[in-house]
């Protein structure tokens, strides 16, 4: 007897390696995109340094991006209504955070 699986009970096992268990902390994101694809570049800015170096970047579809935008709205969303209102500053003194580069295209 041949059953077909219900995709949406199928399960994916996840490894999470011990180094990338200790994340790596980001204080700047850098998006950039082509037609096929994002770029997230994220990367630490410390005062009084003035270059930065990309930590981890990720490439990933136009339709993954998106997900991922509903996923974090989500997620900030429920945090949110657990913890309060995320604070961020209207006019940051400098260009410091998670920015989107809008002039730099990829070929």
């Amino acid at each position: 007897m041949n059953q077909k699986k219900d995709p949406k009970s199928q399960q994916i096992n996840i490894e999470l390696g011990e180094k990338e268990a200790e994340g790596i902390y980001s204080n700047l994101a850098i998006i950039t995109h082509s037609p096929a694809e994002f770029i997230i570049d994220f990367t630490r800015v410390v005062p009084g340094v003035p270059k930065a170096k990309v930590q981890s970047r990720i490439i990933t579809t136009p339709q993954h991006a998106k997900m991922l935008l509903k996923a974090l709205t989500d997620n900030i969303e429920k945090y949110e209504s657990r913890f309060g209102a995320i604070k961020t500053l209207e006019q940051p003194q400098q260009q410091f955070g998670f920015v989107q580069n809008k002039d730099e295209k990829i070929n």
